[in-house]
């Protein structure tokens, strides 16, 4: 059996390597939020699938140094491994893609201005802030500065130990930059996206121009979902988010994105 050339076996213990420091920066990321967070089950469900998606990343790799695929025999079996081969191929071109896509799409800001911003709440960690919701709360704060008649809306529930939610807590972070608490609408009853724009749209005018204001990374599902909740005309104000978790909320978006696809 001919052995796998000099070139494949550099490119497949790299990309082993690549797929093995993935799988424990991810695992690293999502372990901590799990023992941090308040809705466990929903981040431990999303944790499973970044770990099969690791897994076939992990395989690819393995295929790349070895070739153990088609290395099968006989022809039938041989067969078989370019079937699973081809089907991992395509499965790691796909999250590939649909990462690209989550990623640009993060990018995109539509200028504007509206009556009203929706600013999104994110989990509490140890019933504190992350990076990526002071992130949003600083964005919703220049939007206010920008737009001295806005009102926002602060949506997000979930609330930690003391009763605080995510509206709440942005409310408070957002008066210390010094927006006026009467300038703010709480909607503290959400628990996920959808129920983020459902409830908003008990709030104001969804036929209305609104400004929604996420993580960049969170910006197109959280789009697409306002939406679908009726909002019409969205102005889109994506808020910086951590370059240390970004790959890991990306990912996070991947799978909210395959669940969508398989739910239509």
């Amino acid at each position: 059996m001919r052995r796998p050339g000099k070139a494949r076996r550099f490119i497949g213990n790299l990309c082993i390597i690549l797929a093995v420091l993935f799988t424990v920066y991810m695992s690293v990321i999502m372990v901590g939020r799990i023992n941090a967070v308040v809705l466990k089950d929903s981040y431990i469900k999303i944790f499973k699938y970044e770990l099969v998606i690791c897994a076939v990343f992990l395989v690819l790799a393995l295929d790349i140094r070895t070739g153990f695929f088609t290395k099968l025999r006989p022809k039938l079996l041989k067969a078989l491994g370019w079937i699973f081969r081809l089907a991992v191929i395509l499965t790691a071109g796909f999250v590939i893609f649909l990462f690209s896509q989550v990623a640009i799409g993060g990018m995109i800001s539509i200028p504007g201005y509206a009556d009203h911003a929706i600013v999104l709440g994110l989990a509490l960690q140890n019933g504190q802030p992350t990076p990526d919701l002071l992130g949003r709360v600083d964005t919703a704060a220049e939007y206010a500065r920008e737009n001295p008649k806005a009102t926002l809306i602060l949506s997000g529930g979930n609330p930690n130990e003391n009763g605080l939610t995510e509206a709440a807590v942005m409310r408070d972070l957002l008066i210390e930059r010094g927006v006026a608490e009467d300038r703010m609408i709480l909607e503290d009853k959400a628990e996920t996206t959808i129920a983020n724009f459902r409830n908003a749209a008990e709030l104001v005018d969804p036929a209305q121009p609104v400004v929604l204001i996420s993580s960049d990374y969170h910006m197109e599902r959280a789009e697409q979902t306002a939406k679908d909740a009726g909002f019409t005309y969205v102005i889109r104000r994506p808020a910086p988010s951590s370059a240390y978790e970004y790959v890991a909320n990306v990912m996070w978006e991947v799978i909210q994105k395959v669940n969508r696809l398989i739910s239509k």
